[in-house]
């Protein structure tokens, strides 16, 4: 049974193996004869037993059986048939036995196949008539058998593995393989031993060697017995280094915020590379080291600059700097046997001699550093950091090939550009398949008798880790609270302020929905709301004790998953569902030490908030809650310095700035602007009649007559004493009059309103943008002198009906008098 990684040229090599084993069997069985049957049979039975023994040797990787010593016997003392015979048979034996430490991308008839065509070879070679057979030439043949023997059992399986694992075939056989060729040596000096004892003491020569034979195995066994437990714990060792690497790799990955195919993209694409460049193999050790631990020296950057969504100033660069050279010196306190250090040290290196730490260029960077620095940089291309999105694949190469032999070396480059694409389907598929054990080895793609293969994938999970995911939050929550605590004094504008905090909680705490209280006059005023339900929270002010929100400011203590209905707008025995099921708020501390709002986070399912969430809130509130006092006193002041303390309209402060903007406005959509200033007629009398507190009572009516006579988008101030000011964008000029004259009438009601006796009247002036000024001095000016115009025309029409008044009183003629003005 092939395994997936099987195809080709693979197939075809298995197919005539064993198409070729099965020709050179039939070939031999067919002048089948025995010589010896009963030595014959008593040899093949002890080698079947042996075919079940393994014998594990040190420094050679896997086990060995010594069935091989039994054929070499075969070879010496019987016919081709029977050594074929007995090499298939011990052979098919070993095979069954031990089949499931089968490790060969193979079918199992293949080793045995690859057996039978090695015995006849070496039959042929022993039994060769140039060769002598008779004293010392024994050695030689025996010898020459021995190595045809042990080449071609194990260049077959080297071919087929090599074949399977694309590899080199030569590097596979040389180090799994060679160790043996002593062994079969060995094995021939013993078949030529039992072959000189045969001819002197005759066939009980054998049962004469079993004993030694048995006690040789029993003291070597125990023997490797040992050097196998001292292999197994060094084993364990090496081991336990290497996935303690990875669990401190993912755990930097983690605080740093990178993805999760981070280190998984570096090391397969290093690997790949490392292996096209053909790098010796202490140097493939340390790539791979350093794709893991390239970033460890980040633990000595602040995470406030490793996070930055902006551009890094100078200083902050140089910190950065640093990350290299510490993450070497951390490295090379572990004394690793090969030098990777020296990869992590100089992988921001650059081929034209611009990179740091030690602007190194072209081939004084070690090659390992420049392979990590080009993979390195075409993943930060395409990941998503806090200062900029992932670019596409395509694109992030294009800028990979502007930097090559400027940033980075060419010939890497140009691997990186013919092998992005297959490496890139590779990662999707290691993300797609489920996730294995820590260094779960492929054993299909490994030899028969050897534990040893190519490098094992990078054995970080493909679903990410729950303690990553924790690590991840802790980090995030530290950096949002310093965030927020950074931008919670720059704005003195509460709204503003509000705004920015439910922002930075949403990165760190769960909500549907989202409420800031403000205490005013004893009630809970909401000032911010966000999500689900806005309109409900922003609809309703909650008396101090009522409701969660109300009993949080009551006692000064926070609530965990209370029910948020009332404060939602469900009361109890509402038939309307509720949206919002939990809720945890807590209360803002002011700079007194009371309570002055309440910030309350909702969700929709039950009990859905933790301690965690609490806490977190907790440490927000405690600066949020004197932050938003000292913007309400900003607010408060803001609004004093520019509003009329009597009639609580906008004062001439304020009336200067809504005029620099509605010209603003107008300048830039080309619309209109109309100024009335206003003057009352007939106000001295009121304050001369009834007093000034009168008065007073009169200017606001007046003021709220005026506001409550404009549209909502118009704007009404006080000038100061009885005057008036008006700003009607896009009144048409026909309608100006009506205006007027509406006005005038709601004054007149609201005097009247005030005082029953009051009868005062407005004096109005207009001035237009852009027909009379472009600048609020010129427009105010002709608006206030067009005022005074029509207060002087009335005035002299006034004194003119009080002449004619006295006329008509003084004088008894029955004709009237014209007044002429």
């Amino acid at each position: 049974m092939f395994t997936p990684a099987a195809s080709g040229i693979h197939k075809w090599f298995v197919y005539l193996m064993q198409g070729l084993g099965l020709a050179v069997l039939m070939s031999g069985l067919a002048n089948w004869q025995v010589t010896d049957p009963i030595r014959w049979g008593f040899l093949l039975l002890v080698a079947l037993i042996a075919s079940g023994v393994k014998v594990n040797l040190p420094q050679i990787p896997g086990a060995l059986t010594i069935n091989f010593v039994f054929v070499l016997m075969g070879l010496l003392e019987f016919s081709l048939a029977e050594s074929l015979t007995l090499g298939a048979l011990t052979n098919a034996v070993n095979v069954w036995v031990h089949r499931d430490a089968q490790k060969l991308p193979a079918p199992r008839t293949f080793p045995v196949a690859a057996n039978i065509v090695a015995t006849a070879l070496a039959w042929h070679v022993y039994h060769a008539p140039w060769l002598a057979r008779e004293g010392q030439g024994i050695l030689i043949a025996i010898t020459l058998a021995s190595t045809t023997l042990f080449a071609l059992n194990t260049l077959p399986l080297a071919i087929v593995v090599g074949l399977a694992q694309r590899t080199s075939v030569a590097r596979i056989w040389s180090e799994c393989n060679f160790k043996v060729f002593p062994l079969y040596l060995a094995g021939g000096l013993i078949a030529a031993l039992f072959h000189f004892s045969g001819n002197a003491v005759g066939a009980q020569s054998i049962l004469l060697l079993l004993p030694i034979a048995f006690i040789i195995y029993c003291s070597y066994h125990a023997y490797t017995g040992r050097i196998g437990e001292q292999k197994k714990h060094v084993e364990q060792m090496a081991s336990l280094h290497e996935r303690t690497i990875e669990a401190l790799a993912m755990a930097i990955e983690a605080k740093d915020m990178t993805p999760h195919t981070h280190v998984k993209r570096l090391y397969l694409y290093c690997v790949e590379i490392g292996k096209e460049l053909a790098l010796p193999e202490n140097e493939m050790e340390a790539l791979k080291a350093a794709a893991v631990m390239h970033d460890i020296g980040k633990l000595a950057v602040p995470e406030h600059i490793l996070s930055k969504p902006g551009k890094l100033t100078r200083e902050e660069f140089e910190k950065v700097k640093i990350h290299p050279t510490v993450g070497a010196e951390i490295l090379e306190r572990v004394n690793f046997p090969y030098p990777v250090a020296r990869i992590v040290r100089y992988h921001h290196e650059k081929w034209n001699g611009g990179g740091y730490p030690h602007g190194l260029k072209g081939q004084e960077i070690p090659i390992g550093a420049r392979i990590l620095a080009a993979v390195d940089c075409l993943d930060a291309l395409i990941s998503d950091r806090p200062y900029r999105t992932a670019l596409p694949l395509e694109v992030a190469l294009n800028r990979l090939l502007a930097e090559s032999g400027a940033s980075f070396d060419p010939t890497v480059i140009r691997l990186i550009r013919s092998k992005y694409a297959e490496l890139e389907e590779r990662l999707a598929r290691q993300e797609s398949e489920p996730a294995r054990p820590p260094y779960e080895r492929d054993v299909a793609a490994e030899m028969v008798f050897s534990e040893r293969g190519p490098a094992p994938p990078l054995s970080l999970p493909t679903v990410k880790p729950a303690f990553l995911d924790k690590i991840a939050a802790a980090r995030q929550e530290a950096q949002v609270l310093l965030e927020l605590t950074q931008e919670l004094g720059k704005s003195l504008h509460l709204d503003e302020t509000l705004s920015m905090i439910s922002t930075g909680m949403r990165r760190i705490v769960q909500f549907d929905s989202i409420v800031i209280y403000i205490v005013e006059d004893n009630m809970l005023r909401p000032r911010y709301a966000s999500g689900e339900c806005t309109s409900l929270f922003l609809s309703r002010q909650i008396p101090i004790g009522q409701g969660i929100a109300g009993w949080v400011s009551a006692h000064g203590k926070p609530v965990l998953n209370g029910n948020p209905s009332l404060e939602a707008g469900s009361a109890p025995g509402s038939t309307r569902a509720p949206i919002l099921n939990s809720a945890v708020a807590v209360p803002l501390i002011g700079l007194q030490g009371g309570p002055c709002g309440v910030l309350m986070a909702c969700r929709r399912n039950l009990d859905a908030f933790t301690k965690d969430d609490l806490r977190i809130l907790l440490a927000v509130s405690a600066k949020l809650g004197s932050v938003a006092e000292n913007a309400l006193r900003y607010e408060q002041a803001t609004a004093s310095a520019s509003t009329d303390f009597l009639t609580g309209l906008p004062n001439a402060r304020a009336l200067q700035l809504q005029l620099d903007a509605e010209l603003a406005r107008c300048r830039r959509l080309g619309g209109s602007l109309t100024v009335l200033v206003t003057d009352l007629d007939g106000f001295k009398e009121v304050n001369d009649r009834f007093g000034h507190m009168e008065g007073n009572t009169v200017l606001r009516a007046v003021g709220k007559a005026l506001r409550e006579s404009c549209r909502e988008y118009d704007f009404v101030a006080r000038m100061g004493g009885d005057e008036f000011v008006i700003l009607l964008p896009g009144l048409e000029q026909s309608d100006v009059l009506l205006k007027v004259t509406q006005l005038n009438q709601a004054v007149r009601d609201a005097s009247k309103s005030a005082i029953a006796d009051c009868l005062v009247s407005l004096s109005v002036g207009q001035a237009r943008y852009p027909n009379d000024g472009d600048d609020p001095e010129r427009l105010l000016s002709e608006a206030d002198q067009r005022m005074y115009q029509v207060k002087t025309n009335r005035k002299l029409r006034k004194a003119g009906q009080r002449g004619f008044d006295f006329d008509v009183a003084e004088t008894t003629s029955s004709q009237p008098i014209t007044f002429q003005g």
